[in-house]
């Protein structure tokens, strides 16, 4: 009987467990994100450039606001 006992313990605790790690990680990464956004102007410029367009500052500043226009949509979703 207290073999039983041991092995629904451990189970629950596992379970328990495999939960708050995921919101923990979950949480950090939010926050890791949020401070450290993905993509900057730069990366902006140089991707266009790839693509053989040229940048102008113009063009650059609608696209991270579109961005942040939809990362903002995202975050009130949430």
């Amino acid at each position: 009987m207290s073999t039983i006992w041991v092995v629904l313990i451990a189970l629950a605790t596992l379970i328990i467990g495999v939960f708050i790690g995921f919101w923990v990680s979950k949480k950090y990464m939010e926050n890791y994100l949020e401070e450290n956004p993905p993509i900057n102007e730069e990366m902006l410029r140089v991707m266009m450039m790839q693509m053989g367009q040229k940048p102008s500052q113009k063009k650059i500043n609608q696209m991270m606001n579109q961005m942040n226009r939809v990362s903002d949509k995202q975050k009130n979703k949430k």
